[in-house]
């Protein structure tokens, strides 16, 4: 299958676009991801990397990035994540579809709240992905 490539944008790129770019790297084949805040907060938040070693899919190269870094990449697909990176998302040089599947920012929330969002995540964004690119 050929390999579709997603940008996960979010502000601080450090809880909900991580999670997201983990689940479609280990869950959607043919599917590569990455992410990165329009204000990256350069940390990956504990809770959410926790979770994702829990779940077998951390990768030590998932770090927070600013956008910069991953403006010259080609995508087949931009998927915002929280309002404010919908709001200012940057225009990619390479016609890229753009959509915007809002989840609720668990950063300083217990882990429930990070297992909550994973589990939307798994469950919208990724059929949402899939659907969007086939």
């Amino acid at each position: 299958m050929v390999n579709k490539r997603v940008l996960i944008l979010c502000t601080g790129n450090s809880c909900r676009s991580i999670i997201a770019e983990a689940l479609i790297n280990a869950k959607l084949d043919g599917f590569s991801s990455d992410s990165s805040g329009v204000k990256a907060s350069g940390k990956v938040n504990p809770n959410a990397q926790e979770l994702l070693r829990q779940k077998g899919i951390w990768k030590d190269s998932y770090c927070s990035k600013t956008i910069d870094k991953v403006i010259d990449n080609d995508y087949d697909l931009v998927v915002t994540v929280c309002s404010n990176a919908n709001d200012t998302c940057p225009v990619f040089p390479k016609a890229t579809k753009v959509i915007h599947v809002g989840f609720e920012d668990p950063d300083g929330k217990g882990f429930d709240a990070f297992e909550q969002t994973y589990k939307e995540i798994e469950e919208i964004l990724l059929p949402k992905v899939v659907e969007v690119l086939k």
